[in-house]
């Protein structure tokens, strides 16, 4: 907002500063065609309306000047004056492509972001004896929407859910993470292993993507006192018992992203933690672990899941993704998507 504010006004203060050295310099020193800089900088922020009236702001200025200089109509002040009009109409040609592709960027932010709203659609706060909290923080860098994607289903072999990062950005990312979804909404219903859905996803991303496209997910499945996790090299989840430790649930052994099967020699294979009540698993995207600081620090997320232990899942989680935002200082870089499980009694 601060520097909205500075670039509203930079163009007027460009102005005064040239007029005000100017006359400081004397006649002998001119700078009256530093007064194109006016426009130029209106150019970068203003409207071309805006544009304009700073480059006629800057010719009412040059007419007094160049007669205290006493080169008024001389052919260096007709030279200067020609120079600061053409200048401001090329500036106001910039300031409307500008505006154009500002709008057109838009347009596409919001159609793709219209898109992931369809797809993503709301997990369910209750499922069994889970209670579920969600926080999904877009990237706001414009047009550039993410590929992250999760979803959690009831089914007749249990909670299932999904959480997943699209290699890429954009409307493609959204498409693909449509085929993910879609293909894991009918799998965790027909299949009854884990490791089917799993196999059913990857023949999907195999008939409908480009080998150059892959998709790094976790799929779970809640059994009684216990989860099943299968990695297709995604970032390993948190698991966070009743008592406050914390466990990286890595896999026992590393495994491609999904779209990247027919590379591997063997499938991945899931694998069961405890997780009873009181505990709560953290599964979350990249962009999560990878935002930074101004410093260039990682965000420290096993040392902040502190704020997970108090308070409702949904009220734990905001808490964190507030603690994410501030740390990094602004907008986040990239998607960042959270899904926080935690065990109730029944």
């Amino acid at each position: 907002m601060r520097s909205q504010v500075v670039l509203r006004y930079l163009p007027f203060a460009v102005l005064l500063a040239v007029a005000v050295t100017d006359l400081m310099a004397g006649r002998d020193l001119g700078f009256l065609p530093l007064l194109t800089l006016g426009p130029t900088f209106a150019s970068v922020y203003g409207s071309v309306r805006r544009t304009a009236f700073v480059g006629v702001a800057a010719l009412a200025l040059c007419v007094p000047l160049a007669a205290y200089q006493g080169t008024l109509l001389t052919r260096q002040n007709n030279i200067t004056i020609a120079t600061v009009a053409g200048v401001t109409a090329a500036s106001m040609i910039v300031s409307r492509l500008r505006l154009r592709r500002e709008r057109e960027l838009a347009n596409v932010r919001l159609v793709a972001e219209a898109a992931q709203r369809v797809l993503l659609r709301p997990v369910p706060r209750r499922a069994a004896d889970l209670r579920i909290a969600l926080s999904y923080t877009s990237a706001a860098a414009e047009a550039q929407i993410g590929g992250d994607l999760y979803e959690v289903v009831t089914t007749p072999h249990g909670v299932r859910l999904l959480i997943g990062d699209v290699q890429g950005k954009g409307l493609t990312a959204v498409e693909t993470a449509a085929w993910v979804l879609g293909a894991f909404r009918e799998a965790a219903y027909d299949m009854s292993e884990l490791t089917e859905v799993g196999e059913r996803l990857e023949a999907s991303l195999g008939r409908h993507l480009s080998a150059e496209t892959f998709v790094t997910a976790i799929l779970a499945e809640v059994h009684d006192e216990e989860i099943s996790l299968l990695n297709f090299g995604h970032p390993a989840p948190l698991l966070i018992r009743g008592e406050g430790k914390i466990i990286t649930v890595d896999p026992p052994e590393e495994s491609l992203p999904l779209g990247l099967g027919a590379l591997a020699t063997d499938r991945p294979k899931p694998h069961r933690v405890a997780f009873g009540v009181g505990d709560q698993i953290l599964l979350f995207t990249d962009g999560v672990i990878e935002a930074r600081n101004r410093a260039g620090d990682f965000y420290p997320l096993t040392d902040r899941t502190g704020l997970l232990l108090a308070g409702e899942p949904q009220e734990a989680l905001d808490a964190l993704r507030a603690d994410l935002i501030q740390h990094v200082g602004g907008p986040l870089p990239d998607d960042a998507a959270m899904l926080l499980l935690r065990r109730h009694l029944s």
